[in-house]
């Protein structure tokens, strides 16, 4: 059963990574940078200071902190137990598929996946009452997410699991976060 997945996996991945042109290799190295997610941390940044004031702001901060932190630290423990080979570096494939970046570590489960979700999970349960159309944040997550399969960095199993990590892990650091925050710094009357 776990070698149809992985092989399925392999398939999969073979052809969401065969979609790619030289022609957006820039564009996608450009998507999976995350300094070049600055402005959208900026954004969401002023958002969360406009909707819930300083103190609120930097006290979600520190829990952002705490959460990405957390996926990240679990994210390398995964990789260095199962030490799955990354599409780049499996010899099975890499003569056929697009290689577009290397990276030397492991790939089982994609970091950039569980800490984007993670975080964007946190965000959206803080402001979604806030907002109509909220639900377009976990945008982000997504395609930051798939720029690691176009690159030839990650299958699509350490993508999903990536991402069933790290929503996980942002939905349990909200409800630590509202229980924290009910208890030590509870929301000004303006903000409710």
């Amino acid at each position: 059963m776990i070698e149809k997945l992985l092989s399925l996996d392999v398939d999969i991945f073979v052809f969401l990574n065969g979609l790619g042109s030289p022609t957006f290799d820039s564009l996608w190295l450009l998507i999976t940078r995350q300094s070049n997610w600055i402005p959208l941390f900026l954004l969401l940044l002023y958002v969360i200071f406009k909707k819930l004031g300083a103190k609120q702001t930097l006290y979600l901060l520190f829990f952002v902190a705490i959460l990405v932190t957390f996926t990240d630290q679990t994210t390398n423990i995964f990789k260095n137990y199962f030490q799955r080979l990354r599409p780049c570096n499996n010899l099975e494939i890499n003569s056929f598929i697009r290689v577009v970046q290397v990276r030397n570590s492991f790939s089982f489960f994609s970091g950039h996946a569980s800490n984007s979700m993670a975080v964007a999970t946190l965000i959206y349960f803080t402001l979604r009452s806030y907002f109509k159309y909220f639900e377009l944040l976990f945008l982000w997550p997504l395609i930051f997410a798939y720029s690691r399969i176009y690159l030839g960095l990650h299958y699509p199993i350490d993508i999903i699991v990536g991402f069933l990590f790290g929503f996980g892990s942002g939905f349990l650091m909200f409800n630590l976060y509202k229980k924290a925050q009910q208890r030590y710094f509870p929301l000004p009357a303006k903000y409710l």
